[in-house]
């Protein structure tokens, strides 16, 4: 297995992540390939750690799919999975070995883990694809509403955070990656219903331990209330979109939900 981290000026938050995967992982043989996405200095060495760490240095800034493609074509040839974590996840107990196994399921497209906040919340961390209508409905109510509601039992949301995510080499591979034309922002979504045209499952497991914040950065910042509305608006008009509503539309002409 293969986990890709990207750092841009966040390596105090990351090295508490390889401190996790060292402790849950011991001495267990996986590869972390981590993007300075921005020069940075590394207050660690990859030698302090019982897994191979590859350090992959930018020129310049790139976006959150090319990063990780980037570390999915330099990983090791014979890694099977790939997993993409973001540098503020925590992990206090080990949800690889679930994920794994579900993962190699001949089904299975992307796997996730649920993910809580540090106050023991589950965040909204898988939903359902996002619509035009969807959208203004949030907007105008200012409701956020949790699309599935908490379940002790794996299901098939429509697509889960690219925060912790993993899928196994050849569908990677196959689906051609995170689609680069999103620099930030619905990179995930994408992915995640090309899986689904594709015929693969989107699996959330109910697994504990796994801690992530939401910084929701889009709320607060321009820039980024800028870059995601940009990559909504390219998700709406893409033919993944498209084919997403025509196959919803052909699934209720066949009396399905």
């Amino acid at each position: 297995m293969a986990i890709s981290i990207i750092s841009h000026q966040q390596i105090q938050l990351v090295l508490p992540l390889l401190q996790d995967l060292d402790a849950i992982f011991l001495n267990t043989s996986f590869e972390v390939l981590l993007t300075l996405n921005v020069p940075e200095a590394l207050p660690f060495s990859p030698e302090d750690f019982g897994f191979a760490l590859k350090v992959l240095r930018n020129a310049a800034p790139a976006g959150f799919g090319a990063n990780h493609n980037q570390a999915f074509a330099q990983m090791h040839p014979q890694a099977a999975f790939f997993c993409v974590l973001n540098p503020d996840i925590r992990i206090s107990q080990n949800p690889f070995p679930a994920l794994l196994d579900t993962c190699a399921c001949p089904s299975a497209g992307v796997v996730a883990p649920a993910i809580h906040n540090s106050s023991g919340q589950l965040e909204d961390s898988a939903r359902k694809f996002p619509t035009p209508l969807r959208i203004a409905h949030r907007v105008l109510t200012r409701r956020r509403t949790r699309d599935y509601p908490p379940t002790q039992a794996a299901f098939h949301p429509d697509w889960v955070g690219g925060m912790f995510m993993m899928l196994p080499t050849p569908v990677y591979r196959q689906l051609g990656g995170f689609d680069e034309r999103y620099f930030l922002y619905y990179e995930d979504v994408d992915l995640c219903a090309r899986a689904r045209l594709a015929g693969l499952n989107v699996v959330q497991l109910p697994l504990p331990g796994v801690v992530h914040d939401a910084q929701r950065a889009s709320h607060r910042d321009a820039k980024y209330l800028r870059w995601h509305l940009g990559s909504m608006l390219r998700f709406f008009s893409s033919g993944v979109f498209l084919r997403l509503q025509w196959q919803r539309l052909i699934g209720r002409g066949r009396g399905r939900p």
